[in-house]
């Protein structure tokens, strides 16, 4: 009998996600998870075949908990969700080692397949961004700016782009003021541009937030 976590705040999401899995695993033992907080007391009291997690997580986001437990020997598949588009994201989490990435908004027709394939230990990628990958290798001219961000200066420019405040998001994120200047600068610095307001036109046009 399979076991899944599935990680996310959103109550309606993680039911949409149980009912999915249940079509095909009916049998399955389903626990759910909100915060990392619970991410954590559940992925280190049990062993799970698949772990389903939401990169929008309250506090610390899904990319920062999926570097974590990859750092500390958590083997289970982790398939990266997200309401973001999968050009922004997907790379980022297969290389902090994700076994896959969904857009939620695609996830009815691929969750099942998507699991079959981690659970085979294999990667998951869809056909869209293959061809996207395949048609993009090797031409770094086409590149967007953001793709050149760290995961964390992305982190930092989406929470400022939706609305916080430097000192907002330094609570938010556990760093100093003085630290979340310091990215806001990089930012304003690798993207071309002079305040917050581009920032978050930036993000807006770009499909960031």
């Amino acid at each position: 009998m399979y076991k899944f976590l599935i990680a996310d705040d959103h109550a309606i999401v993680r039911k949409g996600l149980v009912q999915l899995i249940r079509e095909e695993f009916y049998e399955a033992e389903i626990a759910e998870a909100t915060d990392s907080n619970e991410v954590y007391e559940k992925v280190k009291s049990q062993i799970w075949d698949v772990i389903l997690l939401d990169i929008s997580m309250p506090g610390r986001n899904g990319l920062d908990i999926l570097k974590q437990l990859r750092a500390e020997g958590i083997k289970a598949p982790i398939l990266m969700l997200s309401m973001h588009p999968e050009e922004q994201y997907a790379i980022r989490v297969l290389k902090a080692g994700a076994s896959g990435f969904l857009n939620k908004e695609s996830a009815n027709a691929e969750l099942v397949l998507a699991i079959q394939k981690v659970l085979t230990g294999r990667k998951y990628i869809s056909a869209s961004l293959a061809e996207k990958l395949a048609d993009n290798a090797g031409d770094k001219s086409d590149k967007a700016l953001h793709e050149s961000l760290s995961d964390r200066e992305m982190q930092v420019l989406q929470m400022l782009a939706s609305g916080k405040t430097v000192s907002e998001v330094g609570i938010e994120i556990s760093l100093s003021v003085n630290t979340i200047s310091t990215y806001r600068a990089r930012l304003l610095e690798k993207l071309s541009l002079n305040n917050n307001a581009e920032l978050t036109r930036y993000a807006v046009d770009n499909g960031l937030v």
